[in-house]
């Protein structure tokens, strides 16, 4: 066909602004990263919800609380941090035991030093729903996310975006704070296009952000009118924010619909139009239960085969053991949680998790979590010597290190690329300087 010269000009010029805005669509996330797939890696959640009056977020009071009313069940080792504010607990000798805040960037420049120092691959940050809202998304939070993405160019680590559905209330509110708060954080934040070295996660050549709560029964919202099909479409298709590899945070029996989960199969079509998937199974599995870990091994070749069968990629949860007796007093006043109730047995039942899952061919790891001393999940430094109280107990490192976490994290990344050999004992660390 011979188009006159008039119309050709149109023609091209249409194409000119078409294929103009196509590639300015795709500039929103950088093509580059040092992580090109969340596979061969050992990824934490990071909570970073710490502060201190005093430490510039404006905060009237200590999250870690007082010896009435604490959520800490951990206490952090806090010898190397740049600061610290005292708190009303005491240590054995004395002296006023003292915490770090989230809001200072080097406490979470400290946290990704130790990450790179022992091997840990890279952490999602977790941007609960209530951060997500117009009032909010320029709070304290955004600024601990900001100097998270530049620790993680700093220290070559993996960082995404873990989206918390907690604290979405039953009427009034879907999903739709988060889209815009997606837009934000890429628009404003640059989380996707770092100014230093690129390492946001990326899996099948896309960002990764991940959506955790989504078929718990516990939850006030309903998965069906939450707008959840149109945040998954959103983040996978948006010409300009999209192009997302979707990960969702599940319930343990997410596959069976049962126990810990919603019994609606709604879910399941929500998992199909996402990438990854990922059971929570803090405090679903314990070393107190006779051979706990053959279920776990079952539940997680049944889930495997349920995730290729339906089109979605697995990644298992691990942790090293679990606590809220503190919480609970105040939460659960009829039902007192004991200290230590999943005990870690120096890291022999985080190591059964690991190996269990390494060894059905788990190709990357979520470990819940790098900072959660308030149910005692933190797999960074924690000390032996935690304050001592009448009224408050804390759980210490049964004599190990600081640092033991850390190190049995690194080993297992050291496992999932096959550097060393995947042991099913728990693995014994050389002493320094013995080659």
């Amino acid at each position: 066909m011979i188009f006159p010269l008039k119309l050709k000009s149109y023609l091209f010029a249409a194409l000119f602004y078409f294929t103009a805005f196509a590639a300015m669509a795709q500039t929103k996330h950088s093509d580059q990263t040092a992580y090109p797939s969340y596979k061969g890696l050992v990824m934490a959640g990071y909570q970073g919800w710490f502060r201190a009056e005093g430490d510039g977020s404006g905060a009237k009071g200590y999250s870690y609380g007082n010896e009435d009313r604490t959520g800490i069940d951990m206490w952090p080792d806090v010898s190397e941090y740049k600061k610290t504010y005292p708190t009303p607990f005491k240590l054995p000798n004395g002296a006023s035991a003292r915490f770090f805040s989230s809001y200072d960037q080097s406490t979470v420049d400290l946290h990704f030093k130790w990450m790179h120092d022992y091997g840990v691959d890279g952490v999602f940050m977790q941007r609960f729903f209530s951060n997500a809202r117009p009032e909010n998304r320029t709070n304290a939070a955004a600024t601990i996310l900001k100097n998270a993405f530049d620790a993680a160019s700093t220290y070559d680590r993996a960082i995404a975006v873990m989206y918390d559905l907690s604290g979405l209330r039953a009427k009034g509110e879907d999903c739709s704070a988060i889209i815009d708060d997606w837009k934000y954080l890429v628009d404003e934040l640059k989380v996707t296009n770092q100014a230093g070295k690129k390492t946001y996660l990326h899996h099948n050549g896309k960002p990764v952000v991940a959506i955790w709560g989504v078929g718990f029964p516990d939850r006030p919202y309903n998965i069906r009118n939450i707008g959840l099909e149109r945040l998954i479409d959103f983040l996978k298709n948006d010409p300009v924010y999209g192009g997302c590899t979707v990960m969702l945070g599940v319930p343990t029996a997410f596959r069976q619909l049962n126990a810990d989960c919603l019994n609606d199969p709604y879910l399941h079509e929500l998992i199909r139009m996402a990438d990854i998937v990922l059971p929570w199974t803090v405090q679903r599995y314990s070393p107190l239960l006779h051979n706990d870990m053959d279920r776990l091994r079952d539940n997680t070749l049944d889930d495997m085969k349920w995730c290729r069968e339906n089109g979605v990629e697995y990644v298992p949860c691990v942790y090293p053991g679990f606590s809220w007796h503190n919480l609970s007093k105040y939460e659960f006043p009829d039902d007192i949680k004991p200290v230590g109730s999943i005990p870690r047995m120096g890291g022999k039942f985080y190591w059964q998790q690991i190996s269990t899952v390494l060894r059905l061919g788990a190709p990357m790891l979520y470990v819940a979590m790098f900072d959660e001393v308030n149910e005692a999940t933190a797999i960074f430094k924690t000390t032996d010597t935690p304050p001592v109280s009448q009224t408050t107990s804390f759980l210490g490192m049964e004599g190990l290190p600081s640092d033991h976490y850390l190190w049995l994290t690194g080993e297992a990344a050291k496992v999932l690329r096959n550097e060393v050999p995947l042991s099913l004992k728990l693995p014994v660390r050389k002493a320094e300087g013995v080659n």
